[in-house]
């Protein structure tokens, strides 16, 4: 009698192909040991992460260096992430939680236009606390490969955003335009204006000077109507 042999995928291109899986594997893994790590030293982990990437770059983030940042042990770094490809996903994730937590705290205005306006005050606030995340959310390429959770993370962000540009065009107040192409834009122009910001290369910014280059940038999709407010 013949017996059914049954493949179990062990490479990272396998696991990717088959996340219930992976999950299943981590978990098997992680029966009967004590948790020794927690969301604490995961965040501390993923602060120095982020300082050494704008620090040096990718080749600056090695896994022992970043250990000895946290003054924790590698070992640690591997059973929180997995590798550095897993570290890098997550420093990705969290700086666009933050961004979309910062987004979504943002009262409501009877003004819908001026809703923008603070949204846009409110992401320039999240870079310019948290630079290194900035930049290891944006000075990276995206991959097909990467998974839902890293593509949702940058959606979740972007939904304030497109939620209050789609009101904007309902009630008149912007272009009657795909509002997915306004918000784009208008997210853009913010990135733009920050990351000079960031690199030193637009000198002396301040909220002033940055809430009229925003609102200058909002004039272009503005109805005439709104525009003569």
């Amino acid at each position: 009698m013949k017996t059914a042999s049954i493949l179990i995928p062990t490479t990272k291109a396998q696991l990717r192909r088959h996340p219930k899986i992976k999950t299943l594997l981590c978990y098997v893994a992680g029966m009967g040991r004590k948790r020794v790590h927690d969301d604490k030293l995961r965040l501390r982990l993923l602060d120095r992460a982020g300082e050494l990437l704008a620090e040096g770059g990718a080749d600056a983030l090695g896994l022992r260096s970043l250990a000895k940042a946290a003054d924790t042990s590698t070992s640690a770094v591997y059973s929180l992430f997995g590798g550095k490809d897993e570290l890098l996903h997550a420093l990705y994730e969290e700086g666009f939680r933050r961004l979309a937590e910062r987004l979504r705290a943002v009262p409501a205005d009877d003004d819908i236009v001026e809703h923008l306006v603070r949204l846009s005050h409110a992401y320039r606030a999240s870079a310019l606390e948290g630079p290194h995340y900035y930049r290891a959310m944006f000075d990276r390429r995206r991959t097909a490969e990467e998974d839902d959770a890293v593509r949702r993370a940058g959606h979740d962000a972007f939904e304030p955003l497109l939620e209050t540009v789609r009101q904007c065009v309902e009630q008149g107040r912007l272009v009657d335009a795909d509002p997915t192409l306004v918000a784009s834009a208008l997210w853009a122009h913010v990135h733009g204006l920050v990351s000079l910001e960031l690199s030193n290369l637009l000198p002396d910014v301040g909220d002033d000077m940055f809430e009229r280059a925003i609102r200058a940038g909002l004039s272009g999709w503005q109805t005439t109507t709104t525009a003569d407010r």
